[in-house]
């Protein structure tokens, strides 16, 4: 199977998406401005195709887009692996850690051009200024945590920029519930069949199991795995914490390939996710977690990260009480979005971390010039 590769921008006719209209239960959507939606920048000219991707439904492409954007890092990281380049937009620029990509040869971690929809809120006009071929952004999602944004406004740019057709997929919302959660590599081949790179997704996928099989196998029987509290700190010094419980959806998928179980399981404590609450050290004693992984603000090496965080709690008079951070097994636990190449940083460095018995922690668990290779094009095994 081979890739049609993006190639110099051509004229986009009128793109078909009575389909994703009716999906959304958009009002008015078979009326498009003067006719027809404005030109689009788009790559290769091909045959009409269509993707389904809930909830949008059936989108139509007349050619493969060659300006787009993503809802979050899961996407953007999706379509680098894919070999299509970082994204002309994501939600907030912030929170896309690139810092896996500086060891896979040929792959860059600057952000520069990459703008970040989120500027004081998100605008209509903002979605026509960058002019994509596609959005990999929820439509719900915009609706329900993107304040001033209704159906109209999803249903305006959709049919006169680019479809929104993403799936919200890293953690777990009341108004997801009417349709499918992808995973990682569901939704990683829904961007493959837009993009029309199905030979790379193959390769990412055949990649991604040889990997984490090999990790696997390497792993101590299940008892003797730990349990893991997953935490946001209120700050550098923290007093508080917003807690997150270990899940099914892509965010929690490095936790299940390793096999930790969750220290939060069995306590009233909700995930930040489900109620927006936080905790304060005194349940954390009450359950005293073998492991405390944190969601920082920022991307920290791990003496950087011990320095801020571990330093303070050893010399806090509660937090110093808590196990984990008497044997100093609190790490960093990145930040929540993961792509096929975060998704291999990820498993590898958790796999490290929480079993230095069995991986050295300057061992490589994935082979860095193979994504390279997928990348670029090599699909070849």
């Amino acid at each position: 199977m081979s890739d049609q590769d993006a190639a110099a921008p051509t004229r986009r006719e009128a793109l078909t998406a009575a389909g994703t209209a009716a999906a959304l239960g958009l009002t008015g959507c078979s009326d498009l401005v003067n006719g027809s939606a404005s030109e689009r920048h788009t790559g290769t000219r091909s045959q009409p195709y269509s993707v389904t991707i809930p909830p949008a439904g059936e989108v139509t492409f007349e050619s493969v887009p060659d300006i787009w954007v993503a809802e979050n890092a899961s996407w953007a990281d999706m379509g680098v692996a894919l070999g299509v380049g970082k994204p002309s937009a994501v939600v907030l620029t912030g929170e896309y850690r690139t810092w896996p990509y500086d060891d896979i040869p040929g792959l860059s971690t600057s952000k520069d051009g990459i703008t970040s929809l989120w500027q004081d809120g998100i605008t209509r006009e903002r979605f026509y200024d960058i002019d994509a071929g596609v959005h990999f952004i929820d439509p719900n999602y915009m609706t329900n945590l993107i304040p001033n944004w209704n159906r109209e406004d999803v249903d305006n740019v959709s049919q006169n920029v680019a479809p929104l057709c993403g799936n919200t997929s890293f953690s777990t919302y009341s108004w997801h519930d009417s349709y499918p959660y992808l995973s990682l590599y569901e939704a990683t081949e829904k961007v493959a069949q837009v993009f029309q790179r199905t030979a790379r997704f193959d390769a990412l996928r055949t990649l991604h199991d040889d990997t984490i099989a090999a990790i696997q196998d390497r792993l101590p029987p299940e008892r003797d795995r730990p349990e893991i509290a997953l935490l946001s700190p209120g700050s550098t010094e923290p007093e508080q914490f917003y807690p997150y419980r270990l899940g099914d959806r892509t965010a929690y998928k490095h936790w299940r390939d390793l096999g930790v179980r969750d220290a939060l399981a069995g306590s009233d404590i909700q995930s930040f996710t489900s109620d927006r609450g936080s905790i304060d050290y005194e349940p954390l004693l009450d359950i005293d977690p073998e492991v405390l992984m944190f969601y920082t603000d920022r991307y920290r090496t791990a003496s950087d990260f011990r320095d801020t965080y571990l330093s303070f709690m050893r010399e806090h008079s509660t937090a110093s009480r808590l196990s984990a951070v008497q044997t100093g097994d609190v790490y960093p636990a990145g930040g929540m979005y993961q792509g096929p190449i975060l998704n291999l940083s990820k498993t590898e460095r958790a796999a490290t971390q929480l079993f230095p018995d069995e991986f050295d922690r300057s061992e490589e668990l994935f082979d860095r010039q193979r994504v390279a290779d997928i990348v670029n094009g090599d699909t070849d095994p």
